[in-house]
């Protein structure tokens, strides 16, 4: 998956000189639909999920490795999962992890990141990224990447990437944008996860693109967008802004996280900010946000089962077959399910109806060793 640098050796070695710029990589959710395989101790961005020989975190941190000053990376993590960052990404020093104390949403996660970044270089243009998505053809990613970053050095926009899409999706958001000749593009509306008759009529008009969750923008402009639009959120923050870097930010970061709410970026600025553009992309992407997708980007057999585990099949197809190496998974006549063996956890369901996995993990919150499961 990794891209080696051909046909452009020079402008990424520019870039990677350019101090700049920084990544943000964002690894604090859980993956709660794709449980029981993406457990609350090692959750998805964590995991190997597309059998590639390398965590889908391992796999983010590569792809932005050529375009960045390796320094420049920082994740943001929930403070039980830095160990495990630091293990899977050891070239990271301990201060490029920010260890979160408690999980509110991805707004108070960037801004913590802003201030670490802001403390350092007023001028820099940040790169925000789930750690967790699956990019095909990286070279048209950094690409695109690159010329974001040539937009948001002004510190006068704010950048999301839009995808072109290829079905009508109800699992993502869409971004309209106002036609332009560029393909950077004004943000008209955003909307989240429309019915498949809304999505339909999106994929007819040619001005919507599904929403890929990664941001570009100058340090300050983005600082100047949550004093404008959070400033409940931004005042807290400010108390914490001089003090990292130094021995008293875990405590001044516990402070600020205590006072703060949940909310995500795009609720919070994205959706109100008049300065926000889509960079339009056309790179393969995929939140694999679950089974369903997993299944599409993965290898299948000749009955179209995707099959990572000692399995034996009869009269069996569309089917995800998934487990830990020492066990055997025996199935018979079964079409489009789930099947999977993953530590204390048997699941067998069908693999499309991804709202029960959400359905399933409540439901064992609510049990008395459910903890146990999760």
């Amino acid at each position: 998956m990794a891209w080696a640098m051909k046909g452009h050796p020079e402008e990424f070695k520019q870039h990677r000189m350019n101090k700049d710029l920084y990544i943000v990589l964002m690894a604090g959710g859980i993956g709660t639909r794709f449980w029981p395989y993406s457990r609350n101790s090692k959750p998805k961005q964590f995991l190997d999920v597309i059998g590639v020989g390398k965590t889908l975190l391992q796999s983010t941190y590569d792809r932005f490795v050529n375009v960045c000053p390796p320094e420049n990376i920082l994740v943001v993590t929930h403070e039980e999962h830095k160990a495990l960052t630091q293990a899977q990404l050891p070239q990271l020093k301990e201060d490029q992890i920010l260890a979160e104390p408690m999980r509110k949403n991805t707004a108070p996660c960037i801004l913590y990141a802003c201030h670490k970044i802001h403390q350092k270089n007023a001028n820099a243009v940040m790169v925000v990224s789930p750690s967790d998505h699956l990019i095909l053809n990286e070279a048209d990613f950094q690409q695109t990447i690159l010329k974001s970053v040539e937009q948001a050095k002004n510190q006068d926009k704010l950048i999301t990437l839009g995808i072109k899409p290829t079905r009508p999706e109800t699992g993502y958001g869409y971004i309209q944008f106002i036609d332009a000749k560029s393909a950077l593009k004004k943000v008209k509306t955003f909307t989240e996860k429309p019915e498949l008759a809304l999505a339909n009529k999106f994929l007819e008009s040619g001005d919507f693109v599904w929403n890929a969750g990664i941001f570009i923008w100058g340090v300050q402009a983005i600082l100047n967008s949550f004093a404008k639009h959070m400033p409940e959120m931004n005042e807290v923050f400010e108390e914490l802004a001089e003090k990292v870097w130094t021995p008293e930010e875990r405590l001044a970061v516990q402070t600020a996280y205590a006072q703060t709410k949940n909310i995500s970026i795009d609720y919070g600025i994205m959706e109100k900010a008049d300065n926000v553009y889509v960079m339009l992309s056309s790179f393969a992407w995929s939140d694999l946000g679950s089974w369903g997708s997993l299944y599409e980007y993965s290898q299948k057999d000749a009955m179209n089962n995707v099959i990572d585990v000692d399995a034996l099949t009869y009269d069996t197809r569309n089917c995800i077959i998934k487990g830990d190496n020492d066990k055997l998974i025996v199935a018979q006549g079964l079409n489009g399910y789930l099947v999977g063996a993953f530590g204390n956890v048997t699941i067998v369901c069908e693999k499309d109806k991804e709202d029960l996995f959400r359905k399933f993990a409540n439901d064992l919150k609510g049990k008395s060793n459910g903890a146990d499961y999760l």
